[in-house]
């Protein structure tokens, strides 16, 4: 279900519900991966806090309500310019929050994994950085191998039922895994997963196979990360940027990007006049199932992109042209 409201720039930004809940967000999230500057383990292109102000103080004005962070991302750094900037620039009423919890904090038996302690230890400490009593949206980062699917499932029901967290999600694992995550939580009392987050782009459609029909089959909504590959669907073949040349993740997933892909996206953005990565985003926005793509800005500009994305219709031939190339290849992420 989805309503639009008026941003300051003229535009309208869309809302829907996500999954089968009456929580409603925004269709652009601002993902929070690239703030809390270099330090603490982060990466050398995230944004410092005067920076990222100007993001977080755009997506306000834009009407994107739907943040997204994890407590690893810059060692906690990321949680509190997230906390801050709700204080700074708007109410925290008016926004969703999102987090996640798997991912190494620290080397104690608390630190990483999906244990019960760490769940009870890492959602403290999420609220203690994001300065809230309660956090919308808490996903897990990744499947913890060593855990069994009950003790995760169980210990996210108790903090859902102490008020600490509003709906649980997921991300990035193979379809037979989230239908038995679901199926584990029915079973053993604990919350539905409302939520997906999971890579998909034009250059990486394998979630297309089975983990999208899943999806739309239990009415769960898709966020999706990576939209843009990394930004390699928002400019030109062979052009680099401070961050795609620096981070790690994006080689890992996108080194070997095909360039008739990102040819495509040039030609239908040059043929409408307008910048490659509303083409790509346009596209993404363009699956029904697909509730928000997680856009990691770091600059006001990429946000004035995705919301203008919004607007775009692709036509039946422009979408044939930007599918055209792609060919099967391993999914990534997981």
């Amino acid at each position: 279900m989805e309503n639009g409201g008026t941003m300051e720039n003229g535009g309208t930004m869309e809302y829907v519900t996500l999954g089968g809940t009456d929580l409603e967000v925004s269709r652009i999230a601002l993902g929070c991966m690239g703030f809390g500057g270099s330090g603490r383990g982060h990466n050398p292109w995230a944004l410092d806090e005067q920076a990222a102000a100007r993001v977080f103080q755009r997506a306000v004005e834009l009407g994107i309500t739907f943040w997204d962070t994890a407590n690893v991302y810059g060692a906690g750094a990321s949680e509190e310019l997230v906390g801050r900037a709700v204080r700074r620039f708007t109410r925290r009423e008016d926004v969703v929050l999102a987090t996640k919890v798997g991912l190494p904090m620290h080397d104690g038996p608390g630190g990483f994994g999906l244990s019960r302690k760490t769940i009870l230890e890492q959602v403290d400490g999420s609220l203690t950085r994001l300065g809230t009593d309660y956090i919308d949206l808490y996903q897990l980062h990744r499947l913890d191998p060593a855990t069994p699917l009950e003790e995760t499932v169980t210990a996210l029901r108790d903090v859902v039922a102490a008020g600490k967290v509003r709906y649980v999600g997921a991300s990035s694992m193979w379809a037979w895994q989230f239908a038995k995550l679901q199926h584990t939580a029915a079973r053993d009392g604990g919350p539905a997963f409302v939520s997906m987050q999971h890579q998909y782009s034009l250059v990486q459609r394998e979630e297309e196979r089975e983990m999208f029909p899943l999806l739309a089959d239990q009415g769960v909504g898709s966020l999706v990360w990576c939209p843009l590959a990394s930004g390699r669907l928002a400019r030109p073949y062979g052009q680099a940027t401070a961050r795609s040349a620096g981070d790690p993740v994006a080689r890992r997933f996108f080194a070997d990007v095909d360039r008739p892909i990102i040819d495509a996206v040039q030609d239908v953005a040059d043929a409408r006049g307008i910048p490659m990565a509303q083409v790509a985003l346009a596209w993404v926005l363009g699956n029904p199932v697909v509730a928000a793509p997680v856009v990691g800005a770091t600059r006001p500009g990429h946000l004035d992109d995705a919301a203008a994305a919004l607007r775009v219709r692709l036509t039946d031939a422009e979408t044939a042209a930007l599918q055209r190339p792609y060919t099967p290849r391993s999914p990534t992420g997981f």
